[in-house]
């Protein structure tokens, strides 16, 4: 099984993480902010990624920490569970219709983090997050795993079904990508012997 756990404690949040590539889209989150561990379940469920998340983090200030921080602590715990990424498909894309919205997600588990965000909403929060977050949170979860990560918005008026929309194809495009290709024998997914390098 591939697992991995991350406890992540600095003076602005506290984190544990634990991930299993390879479970059933199990989860425990709770972040602090609702919405958010609505998307991260989203995340765990559609990718079939197990995932508990439990933090603590300085919502008196704002969000932006806490949200931040468990993109990276979730990215750092499945970068852990790929090992040295043997036998893995590596990349992965989803279309992801949802009602009037549909988005396009397409990654690379490169080891070479590049990010392109071509999305946005037309309100300044859903629930209590921030919008300008989601942009933020992907971009920090593929710095942490080394992905690059494309994400558009193809069209869409609904901010929650936007949001949505997003993230279950993500966690879409990660289920192809971490999943381990038998054809491959557990060898690198790379000419070069190495992903990142």
């Amino acid at each position: 099984m591939r697992t991995a756990s991350i406890n992540r404690n600095t003076k602005e949040t506290e984190i544990a993480v634990e991930v299993n590539l390879d479970g059933t889209g199990q989860y425990e989150i709770s972040t602090g902010i609702g919405f958010l561990d609505h998307m991260i379940e989203q995340f765990s469920r559609h990718s079939m990624i197990d995932i508990n998340c439990l933090i603590k983090g300085d919502l008196h200030v704002d969000q932006h920490h806490t949200a931040e921080d468990s993109a990276i602590a979730i990215g750092q715990a499945i970068l852990k569970a790929l090992g040295d990424k043997g036998g893995i498909v590596r990349y992965g894309s989803a279309y992801s219709p949802m009602d009037e919205t549909l988005s396009r997600v397409a990654l690379d588990i490169s080891g070479r983090p590049y990010f392109v965000w071509k999305a946005g909403f037309t309100q300044e929060r859903l629930g209590e997050m921030d919008t300008e977050l989601f942009e933020h949170w992907f971009h920090s979860i593929a710095d942490a795993v080394g992905l690059t990560l494309h994400i558009e918005l193809l069209y869409g008026k609904n901010n929650h079904h936007i949001a949505e929309s997003i993230y279950k194809g993500f966690a879409r495009a990660m289920r192809q990508a971490v999943e381990i290709d038998p054809r491959k024998g557990g060898a690198i997914p790379s000419t070069k012997g190495i992903l990142g390098g």
